[in-house]
């Protein structure tokens, strides 16, 4: 872009001048951009009231003064700008346009301010008279930029931050999913064990039983009265050690169905299943047991919280046989109109907070799952020496 003077140096009729001044005058003052010329030397030949408060002066004040050393005499950290690297300066010296938004002007109390200006030769035919320079102050936009680029690395680092906490999530969910089919595999070697090694000799004791007496019975008629008589005793006998196997069959199947699902559970709910299970483990583990349980009357839970209820408390309890090495239990079972609150405390040895944390701690993340997809939360304290305390909150409200 040029701007070409020679209309408004010698007007083709002198008598219009005044008029083309006064146009010219208006145009200027209407604009919200600072405007400004400057002759060969650098020193300023017209600006408008806008431009000329941008920098903190009036019109007058600045014609005739070297714009370069008034507002454009340093970097914004600064650091002198030289005149012979001024952009503006160039589209006079060297008839170079240029349009700029990383300089500042200098206000006149000494604070810099950004601004985007441009700076075009301005021309008489083809002689340059200097340049004329356009400018606005673009502090705001700056500012929302910048605004916007904080945010924009905010939401960076919080997403890498949720992205790392998913990677982290993921993986500790992978591990619990193994770990989970690892006890159920384990769990099934037992039962399958106990069942062999329980069910299958007796169940092949009843059968030698079963198998000697069709062989004395099939003998019965060769024997005498007196034989005969003998031998119904000894199979009466016999019998009685049948029926024995039996019961102990059936104990034997109702322990693993007992391990596998509580059938009291089933038969008189959740309250009297943590009951039984709380006196349960406490005689099985010799444990002085402290038991309450208060505003359960009335209360039912449904069958999948139910059971995730009851397995989060068989959870803890394993938990103190494994680790706590306790010698008393306090058991807490607390119903309110909106809460389910289980605490089970134990006066063992304790732990620090990291165990429960650990990536390997998988019956606590278990547990705390359990607990989450429920809308409830698990609470951990432990201290060395002291014990530990797990409290199970579950909102009735979530059920």
């Amino acid at each position: 872009m040029q701007i070409n003077s020679q209309a408004v140096l010698n007007p083709p009729n002198a008598a219009v001048e005044p008029v083309l001044q006064k146009q010219l005058a208006l145009l200027l003052e209407s604009t919200g951009e600072g405007i400004y010329g400057i002759d060969m030397q650098g020193r300023c030949t017209f600006i408008n009231r806008a431009g000329a408060h941008m920098i903190g002066r009036e019109p007058e004040d600045v014609l005739g003064r070297n714009m370069h050393d008034l507002t454009h005499h340093s970097h914004p950290d600064g650091h002198p700008y030289p005149p012979h690297d001024c952009a503006i300066f160039n589209a006079f010296r060297q008839g170079l346009p240029c349009r700029i938004d990383t300089e500042v002007f200098w206000h006149r109390d000494q604070h810099c301010f950004p601004v985007e200006y441009s700076s075009y030769p301005l021309m008489d035919g083809s002689t340059v008279l200097g340049a004329v320079v356009t400018f606005v102050d673009i502090t705001e936009r700056k500012r929302a930029a910048d605004a916007l680029r904080a945010a924009k690395d905010e939401l960076e680092q919080r997403v890498d931050e949720r992205t790392q906490a998913l990677s982290v999530a993921l993986g500790q969910l992978r591990e619990l999913s193994a770990y989970s089919e690892t006890v159920r595999e384990e769990e099934r070697t037992r039962i399958a064990r106990e069942v062999h090694d329980e069910l299958g000799s007796l169940l092949v004791a009843l059968k030698m039983d079963v198998n000697w007496m069709d062989k004395r019975l099939s003998e019965q008629q060769q024997r005498t009265p007196h034989e005969a008589e003998a031998m119904r005793t000894r199979l009466r006998s016999k019998c009685q050690n049948m029926s024995g196997l039996i019961e102990r069959a059936v104990d034997n199947v109702g322990r693993i169905i007992t391990d596998l699902r509580p059938s009291i559970l089933d038969h008189q709910g959740l309250w009297a299943a943590l009951e039984w299970q709380a006196h349960e483990f406490a005689q099985s583990a010799e444990l002085a047991l402290d038991w309450d349980m208060q505003g359960t009357d009335g209360v039912e839970l449904p069958e999948p919280e139910a059971m995730a209820v009851f397995r989060i408390f068989q959870e803890m309890l394993s938990n103190v046989a494994r680790h706590a090495q306790a010698t008393a239990l306090t058991l807490r079972i607390q119903v309110d109109a909106r809460l389910l609150t289980i605490s089970v405390q134990d006066n063992g040895c304790g732990a620090s907070t990291l165990a429960f944390e650990a990536p390997t701690a998988y019956g606590v993340m278990g547990m705390r799952e359990r607990a989450r997809h429920f809308g409830g939360q698990l609470e951990i304290s432990s201290q060395i020496g002291l014990g530990s305390l797990f409290s199970l909150r579950l909102p009735l409200s979530k059920i």
